[in-house]
């Protein structure tokens, strides 16, 4: 089968760098935690928010299989502007805010000079209000050199519209929309992109067709579980197949 699938590179990759070097994330520490404390800090503008450090260990299972386990360390309270975290979310697209690292910088307060602490971070986590969908928590993880990230990398598709398929009115039937990997990650995708313009009614792409910087460790106990299929909307018409009727029965001559 011809490969499906690309990473989001070339023109992509580096319109999302300039993205990601314009959208520096601004924050200043929060000593104080609780709601109280929380909901006036979004009364502000503002939003609550940790940044940690995971630390993942591989260990092998009594069957031989090898699992990743996760601690936290080194976390860190701030607030960020509720407008420039909108205003990033609107750029980069929701779905892949957190598959993108961004430069972070920490302030002494609101509107100071002083920075206290600049690095890059990816966001891990966004808790929103379930009735209103308004942002109530960041989750962010620290980017550090030589440490490997655990990320929930999007799936993208193209060529929809000439997929022959699909034109035949065949559908689509997901059962990933996104793949998880470990690894660095600055070899990490902000998307994966899957081209479907030459699948058929019956074709599928599986999570071992996806291909990665080599580095990268796809966490999935079975990677031949398809990503989607193209599936035929046709059901069988089964009474359209009749029964072929006795022969008539002849009467014997004496």
């Amino acid at each position: 089968m011809s490969k499906l699938w690309t990473t989001a590179g070339g023109s992509l990759r580096r319109a999302a760098e300039r993205c990601r070097t314009y959208h520096t994330i601004q924050a200043i520490p929060r000593e104080i935690t609780g709601s109280r404390v929380s909901a006036k800090d979004r009364n502000q503008g503002r939003i609550p928010a940790v940044v940690l450090t995971q630390n993942f260990v591989e260990s092998k299972t009594s069957d031989g299989r090898t699992i990743t386990s996760c601690s936290i360390s080194k976390k860190f309270l701030i607030t960020t502007e509720k407008k420039q975290i909108q205003s990033i979310l609107d750029s980069v697209q929701p779905r892949f805010f957190c598959s993108t690292a961004f430069p972070l910088q920490i302030r002494a307060g609101s509107g100071s000079s002083v920075l206290l602490q600049s690095a890059k971070v990816l966001p891990i986590k966004v808790h929103r209000d379930e009735n209103t969908g308004k942002i109530l928590n960041l989750v962010f993880a620290w980017v550090d050199e030589g440490k490997d990230l655990r990320v929930d990398v999007p799936i993208v598709l193209k060529g929809e519209d000439i997929c022959p398929g699909l034109k035949k009115g065949g559908k689509l039937n997901w059962m990933r929309k996104s793949l998880k990997f470990f690894g660095p990650p600055e070899h990490i995708p902000t998307k994966i992109e899957v081209d479907m313009s030459n699948l058929d009614i019956g074709d599928r792409v599986l999570m071992s067709e996806v291909e990665v910087h080599p580095s990268l460790k796809l966490l999935s106990k079975n990677e031949s579980i398809p990503i989607f299929k193209i599936a035929s909307t046709e059901t069988p018409d089964h009474n359209s197949t009749k029964k072929a009727s006795a022969p008539p029965i002849l009467p014997v001559e004496s």
